[in-house]
């Protein structure tokens, strides 16, 4: 071995013959030293020529005994029945889409009202000014205050704020020696309630009554926006806070069956600004109901109830769709576009509401429950009436919304609601932003209505 050439071997020849007999063909003389064995002390080595592709297929006629088989011909005679199933279930499936798609309503619509809220526009939007809890034992006081209801680049704002932030009113005096009366001047303007409850009331540390501790806003198109079947679409971003029950919903302009239910209600959308994690679903979850029922006592919103909840986010995090339509056949709610429906109600021709809510027999301080619907004829009483639109963010309540001892609730719906609400601030108020910015409140950015039919 060279010791200055690693590569080299001593047993190997020293170098390529250079001499090819001469009576070999040139031909022969390429084989022979295409053939030649390269020496070890090369670093490289030639490549030998590639064989010539020669094809293995057959040529010529050859047998094919399986074309005779009768098996072949029955598989043959197999394939051809799974294609004509196969076509035939096309050709019914398409029917079957066709037809049920000729029968989708096809209605007409006439839009009233296209609010992006450029401003707020008084003659549209009638705020609510109330102290009574609503019906709901709710604890905010709505107010005519730009603190509570204002306009910016994003659209609408309905933010709650503490009382003691954005009135004269002591922490002390909303426990206890305070009289407030929205019907006075300087009282934060007329009161829109037709109750002394609704309208007024004062602190009592005795008696565990006091002023509102939140300010809220409740704005409605009664008297100026109204529908009798069509479309609606809310773009909205729900609030983020404990306690907080933003509402996207729909009253009769007059109690033509008589007062709540039986005049009936329309909930798009309803929510709770508690986190995720709260049990009964918080501000990730939504629910439309309607309303309807002869009296307080027999409400089967229970049968028209139904909700729908968001995957890794929530609904204070984005702008989302809330929409409804609603016809003389059918009322239907859906979130960000009609194909992600959240509640439908059909109106068939062969029943009637007071029917589908299994009054009948139901007895009432010992009498028994009167139809209030029946007289009318039509399957959807009393979903036949003018509705108009309600936006608003409620604080609290003791009607069973926010459940007894879920989610470290700091009062009972049948104890002193509102004093062991604020008495529990330290608790839920952080959870608010501390009342700063607008996350604790509805960003609306666009209303639309339609009502059913061709325009004047």
């Amino acid at each position: 071995m060279d010791l200055n050439n690693p590569f080299s071997d001593s047993k190997a020849p020293s170098a390529v013959p250079s001499v090819v007999p001469s009576s070999a063909s040139s031909a022969h003389q390429v084989s022979i030293q295409d053939s030649v064995v390269y020496s070890r002390d090369s670093t490289y080595a030639r490549a030998p020529l590639k064989r010539r592709f020669k094809s293995y297929l057959l040529t010529g006629e050859y047998e094919r005994p399986w074309l005779d088989d009768k098996r072949l011909k029955r598989t043959r005679m197999n394939n051809y029945i799974i294609y004509g199933f196969l076509v035939a279930g096309l050709a019914v499936s398409g029917y079957i889409n066709y037809h049920a798609t000729a029968e989708v309503p096809k209605h007409s619509y006439c839009l009233i009202l296209d609010d992006t809220f450029s401003t707020l526009d008084t003659s549209v939007w009638t705020r609510e000014v109330q102290v009574g809890g609503f019906g709901t034992g709710e604890f905010d006081w709505t107010t005519t205050d730009d603190h509570n209801a204002f306009v910016d680049d994003e659209g609408l704002h309905l933010v709650p704020t503490l009382t003691t932030n954005t009135t004269s009113i002591t922490a002390a005096e909303i426990i206890n020696g305070y009289t407030l009366n929205l019907t006075k001047a300087g009282g934060d303007g007329s009161c829109t309630g037709t109750t002394n409850e609704a309208c007024s009331v004062h602190s009592n540390s005795t008696l565990r009554t006091i002023i509102n501790p939140v300010r809220s806003a409740r704005l409605n198109t009664n008297g100026s926006k109204s529908i009798t079947y069509g479309r609606v679409e809310v773009v909205a971003r729900l609030p983020a806070g404990d306690w907080l029950w933003p509402a996207i919903w729909m009253m009769p302009q007059d109690n033509v069956y008589g007062a709540w239910p039986a005049s009936g209600e329309i909930d798009i959308s309803e929510s709770r600004g508690n986190d995720v994690s709260y049990p009964n679903g918080g501000r990730d979850t939504m629910s439309s109901s309607i309303h309807w029922g002869p009296s307080v006592d027999f409400d089967a919103y229970w049968l028209t109830t139904r909700g729908k909840a968001l995957r890794r986010t929530d609904f204070s995090k984005g702008f989302h769709t809330f929409g409804l339509e609603w016809s003389e056949d059918y009322l239907y709610t859906w979130v960000d576009s009609p194909l992600q429906q959240v509640m439908y109600w059909a109106f068939p021709k062969n029943t009637n509401m007071f029917q589908r809510g299994r009054f009948t027999g139901h007895t009432a301080n010992n009498s028994l429950v009167a139809d209030p619907w029946s007289r009318t004829g039509k399957p959807n009483t009393p979903f036949d009436q003018p509705f108009y639109l309600i936006l608003d963010v409620a604080v609290g309540g003791t009607n069973g919304w926010f459940v007894d001892g879920i989610g470290n609730k700091p009062w009972t719906d049948a104890g002193n609601g509102a004093a062991d609400f604020y008495s529990g601030i330290n608790q839920w108020y952080p959870t608010w932003s501390n009342g700063t910015g607008v996350s604790h409140g509805m960003t609306v950015k666009s209303v639309k209505m339609w009502q059913q039919g061709a325009c004047p």
